[in-house]
């Protein structure tokens, strides 16, 4: 594996942002037919997001190429100082640490708090990782239809 690194998505880049965001949550639109998925999403929702002054959008990058994308979320997501959302890895470049490796560089990033995040109940895998990045959950769950349920996680970075 390459370095593994971080970079801020420009407005510019928006389209191509969604083009990935499309090809990595396919699969998941395709098996639980969330009408809220990030597949459905228009462009001009993306880049209404990346206009929010309270989110921060980076790429991921495995070396040279662009391997999916994490947003930051500041200023308290349900009480927390800094929630995790939109993490993506491409379908092709997943299994190989890319996400942990990106969650780490978002930790060390903005340092100490608490951080939240969500994902879908039903992925043993999702719950795996973040499990396995020290995330611990809530107690929360939040049905979306009747294939899919949020879950909800908490992580205290010292």
């Amino acid at each position: 594996m390459f370095g593994v690194s971080l970079t801020k998505i420009k407005m510019e880049e928006a389209a191509l942002l969604l083009e990935m965001q499309k090809e990595a949550f396919r699969p998941l639109y395709e098996r639980y037919r969330d009408e809220g998925s990030p597949f459905l999403e228009p462009l001009s929702k993306m880049e209404a997001r990346l206009e929010n002054p309270i989110v921060d959008s980076y790429w991921i990058w495995e070396g040279e190429a662009r391997a999916g994308s994490i947003w930051v979320i500041r200023q308290g997501v349900w009480d927390f100082a800094f929630y995790l959302a939109r993490l993506f890895i491409l379908p092709a470049l997943q299994g190989r640490g890319l996400a942990q490796a990106a969650i780490r560089l978002a930790e060390e990033i903005y340092g100490p708090g608490s951080w939240g995040v969500d994902t879908i109940a039903e992925e043993p895998g999702n719950c795996y990782l973040y499990e396995k990045m020290g995330y611990h959950p809530t107690g929360r769950l939040q049905p979306v239809n009747e294939r899919l349920t949020l879950i909800f996680y908490e992580k205290t970075v010292e």
